[in-house]
């Protein structure tokens, strides 16, 4: 897609959006890189009315959506995202416990938030969303997982809004809709996953809130902190061929391309400064992807969402 987008297009929008949009917001901060630049149009979704204006804005514009939850996966080009950025963070609703047991959790909610919470109510099956950076809507499109279990082995149901509708509503269904795999699914950009409902067990608080804090220790034991996306590659072949074994294999811990860098901590994390660029992410991705190719024959996938890269759809 083009990087810049048509100013006809971003009028058209803006006209529809109202007071709900701004223009050129920068997209960075909200990302957990920090790095990138500015979305054409930015909203910040409160309610499913906004989401509502958000999709007639883009039928009126033929403009892309971008949804954004905590931007826990999301590298943004330095020349921004020519289209319309859609905030869902406060869009959060609540976490209600349901027969079955199961949670019902808004797409806006933070993972680790659902996992204390859970605990708290003594459920289990859900501590090892504490160490997952993202919202419960981002989980289920990218199928968050680690320490032994993902959202694919506990979501029951979701409900969606699809935003390329000439009518959107919302429309709630089971997980084989959804095409999930080891970290993605089929959910396209155009639909939001306003909730979801997840399967706990009744257990003991204090248990479940221990193996939260040893997940917790454990992180921040052996992952950096920092300006990062997490795993920045799939392991490919999951339990025995991990990512990072093999970037670490090369010796490729704390090379750097500019103002990025692989984390001496960790070999599929990579570090970007503060101040620093996303093409210089990326370029540190695509060389370390290149050196694992041809040192291993194994051709890593990525994790990283890239947005506004002119060569990405």
């Amino acid at each position: 897609m083009s990087t810049v987008a048509a100013p006809a297009a971003v009028a058209a929008a803006a006209a529809v959006l109202g007071g709900r949009a701004v223009r050129d917001e920068p997209l960075g901060p909200m990302t957990t890189y920090r790095v990138g630049g500015a979305a054409a149009l930015y909203v910040r979704a409160r309610t499913l009315e906004d989401l509502l204006a958000v999709a007639a804005a883009r039928r009126a514009s033929g403009l892309p959506v971008l949804v954004v939850g905590r931007g826990s996966n999301l590298l943004v080009a330095d020349e921004g995202y020519a289209g319309i950025a859609v905030n869902v963070a406060e869009l959060a609703g609540a976490i209600d416990v349901v027969d079955g047991p199961a949670v019902d959790a808004g797409g806006g909610v933070a993972l680790p938030v659902l996992a204390r919470r859970t605990a708290a109510a003594g459920l289990t099956g859900l501590e090892w969303a504490v160490g997952v950076p993202g919202t419960v809507g981002g989980g289920v499109r990218m199928n968050a997982g680690g320490h032994g279990s993902d959202i694919a082995a506990c979501l029951l149901e979701t409900t969606l809004l699809d935003l390329d509708d000439p009518a959107p509503v919302p429309v709630t269904v089971g997980p084989e809709r959804l095409g999930l795999r080891f970290r993605g699914s089929d959910l396209g950009d155009h639909e939001v996953v306003l909730t979801a409902r997840l399967r706990v067990a009744p257990g003991d608080r204090a248990e479940a809130e221990a193996t939260i804090a040893e997940i917790v220790r454990w992180r921040r034991e052996h992952q950096p902190g920092g300006q990062n996306c997490g795993s920045v590659f799939v392991n490919p072949v999951p339990g025995e061929v991990t990512a990072g074994g093999l970037v670490d294999g090369l010796g490729l811990r704390g090379h750097r391309i500019g103002s990025a860098w692989v984390s001496e901590k960790h070999a599929n994390f990579v570090q970007a400064s503060d101040g620093g660029t996303a093409a210089d992410v990326r370029a540190l991705i695509e060389d370390v992807r290149a050196r694992v190719a041809a040192a291993t024959g194994f051709e890593l996938r990525s994790e990283v969402r890239l947005v506004g890269f002119g060569d990405q759809a």
